[in-house]
């Protein structure tokens, strides 16, 4: 059973960093994360490896810990300063770094639930009804969720509701 778990977490251990980074918005945060939630699957991890998903089972033990904490922080009244609306040039790595920070920026302003129905469907590309599954919603509230989430995204980075030149061709004809 022991490498059986060394073999999950060499698997699937990044994909949880990134899903983590996105939910916490910092590379610290993240770690802690993931660490917490390897940590709880360990010990569980003879009835995990049961499971038919343990991966599913991992992913929302990971969603639970960053509510939790998302909750306590909340308490907090933590703030985060506003981000210039600068866009990146294709092919400037600094400027992508920016967007990149400005977009988990934006997603730590959505509510939890929201954040993470857009961080399970566009860093760990589930569909909804795996999104349903793993945090015991209908998969029509997840589409509502996404689409509210989405849209508040926008609305805090404008360069997100701009077409992007492959679509605007599209329409051509």
């Amino acid at each position: 059973m022991e490498t059986d778990f060394q073999a999950f977490v060499a698997a699937r251990s990044t994909a949880l960093f990134r899903g983590a980074f996105v939910l916490t918005g910092n590379r610290e945060a993240a770690e802690d994360l993931v660490q917490e939630t390897l940590e709880r699957a360990c010990r569980k991890w003879r009835t995990i490896a049961g499971k038919d998903a343990p991966e599913a089972y991992v992913r929302r033990i990971m969603v639970n810990l960053a509510n939790d904490r998302w909750r306590r922080f909340r308490r907090l009244d933590v703030t985060s300063e506003a981000e210039s609306g600068d866009s990146a040039a294709p092919g400037d790595e600094f400027g992508q770094v920016d967007n990149r920070d400005q977009l988990v920026r934006a997603l730590q302003q959505l509510p939890m639930r929201m954040r993470t129905v857009v961080v399970l469907r566009y860093f760990h590309d589930l569909s909804d009804t795996e999104i349903a599954a793993d945090l015991g919603i209908s998969p029509s509230t997840v589409r509502s969720q996404l689409a509210r989430g989405i849209e508040k995204l926008r609305d805090q980075i404008p360069a997100l509701s701009t077409p992007s030149p492959q679509r605007h061709r599209e329409g051509i004809r």
